[in-house]
């Protein structure tokens, strides 16, 4: 059952949340960030990408750059650019994309259930991605940026969100560049944050969505100074770390496509002949073709949109992996046809994310840089669950999901 907790949240001042608020960490570039920093000095783009801070020479993994960050944490607390709360409570963080919302609730989840697996994950991390987030989070001594957990439904949250997003909001606002309403409410109620925290207590399991890397190294982390100080209890705030819990229906995921730079040893004509074997191909013109179902894909080449359809028997439909299309593509089409094996490290392919549409897709082909683009049906969250309550892990580069947690609305402190 989910162990999680209130806290007492370091945010920005209503009046000053829209400067300090900004994309999360791993969606851009040290580039990006410092062209959106600009000359605010209030963004917390100096906390979470302190690079910005220095010439674009240096190393953004140097010890300085750690150090910088740390020093500008400390700086919005002395100047009261975020001011702690003065009593634990949990959140309500709402977010609204294309007349869709999605209603999270802000928590400490339990380092000891991701160990216990309590919070199940369904992808793999790598030691160096997890490495950057602890040193972080140590140097911080803070959970800057939350994770992004889903939870299966439960009327009872539900009643309790309906409840707190009727009335009017902490914070209200649209985010540059993506154009996202972002909402959020206190939880403030001693009533209701008891309710919160029993409610999740009969939650069997709670689901990683998005941020695998960051969740491993906070929970990495919370043990490491659980060792350090001897203290286990359930009440320490370094054996929690913060996440939003969005309800598993509520949930947007979606497609992330492939483009490849080349078809191998095929022409085009040959390589439309061979996927015959595991596919009904059907051209479909210069129209940009969407797949409409699962076990549909769409492919660029050449000018053209083509729907490929998987045959019968091509795949275990018992197997939770084996049925997923990200498995049947780099299965049938990426290793089979064109040698392509491990999809993380060869230079022939990259990913586009399902927000950038597939005009993103034709354009790299278009453009010369890329042969050949693939259009997936998104996986779902039921997929997503299935998976990883079998204790198996998802290929790579399976999943989009939007909107994004806008950072800086609040932060949980691990002292």
């Amino acid at each position: 059952m989910a162990l999680v907790k209130p806290f007492k949240g370091l945010r920005p001042p209503r009046e000053l949340v829209e400067r300090v608020e900004c994309r999360p960490y791993d969606v851009l570039s040290s580039e990006e960030a410092r062209t959106e920093a600009g000359d605010n000095e209030m963004s917390l783009y100096h906390v979470i990408r302190p690079e910005i801070d220095f010439s674009a020479d240096v190393d953004e993994y140097a010890s300085c750059v750690y150090e910088k960050g740390a020093e500008n944490f400390a700086k919005f607390q002395r100047n009261a650019w975020l001011v702690e709360d003065d009593k634990p409570m949990y959140y309500i963080y709402a977010q609204t994309m294309n007349d869709r919302t999605q209603h999270g609730i802000v928590l400490g989840a339990s380092v000891k259930d991701y160990m216990d697996g309590v919070i199940k994950k369904h992808e793999l991390t790598r030691h160096e991605k997890e490495e950057d987030r602890m040193r972080h989070i140590r140097i911080t001594d803070a959970n800057i940026e939350p994770v992004f957990l889903a939870y299966p439904d439960n009327a009872v949250l539900a009643s309790l969100i309906k409840k707190y997003t009727a009335c009017e909001p902490e914070y209200d606002f649209i985010a540059p560049i993506d154009g996202f309403r972002h909402r959020f409410w206190l939880v403030n109620n001693d009533a209701d944050i008891k309710t919160v925290t029993e409610t999740f207590a009969s939650i069997p399991a709670l689901y990683i969505a998005d941020g695998h890397h960051r969740t491993a190294a906070a929970a990495l982390v919370g043990q490491e100074k659980a060792a350090a100080l001897d203290d286990l209890s359930t009440e320490a705030e370094h054996n929690y770390f913060m996440a939003v819990c969005f309800p598993a229906n509520e949930l947007t995921i979606l497609d992330y496509n492939r483009v490849v730079a080349d078809l191998g040893n095929f022409g085009t004509e040959e390589f439309l002949r061979a996927l015959e074997k595991n596919f009904e191909v059907a051209c479909m013109g210069e129209a940009t073709y969407k797949p409409a179902q699962p076990h549909e894909f769409s492919l660029y080449i050449d000018g053209n949109w083509y729907r490929l359809r998987v045959l019968p028997g091509r795949f275990d439909e018992k197997d939770p992996i084996d049925v997923l299309d990200v498995t049947i593509s780099s299965r049938l089409i990426l290793d089979e046809l064109l040698g392509i094996k491990d999809l993380r490290r060869d230079k022939r392919i990259d990913f586009v994310g399902g927000l950038r549409g597939l005009d993103e897709l034709k354009r790299r082909c278009d453009s010369g840089e890329m042969k050949m683009a693939l259009a997936l049906y998104p996986v779902s969250m039921q997929q997503i669950m299935d998976i990883a309550d079998s204790g198996k892990i998802m290929p790579p580069k399976a999943t989009w999901f939007e909107p994004k947690l806008r950072s800086g609305l609040v932060i949980h402190k691990l002292s």
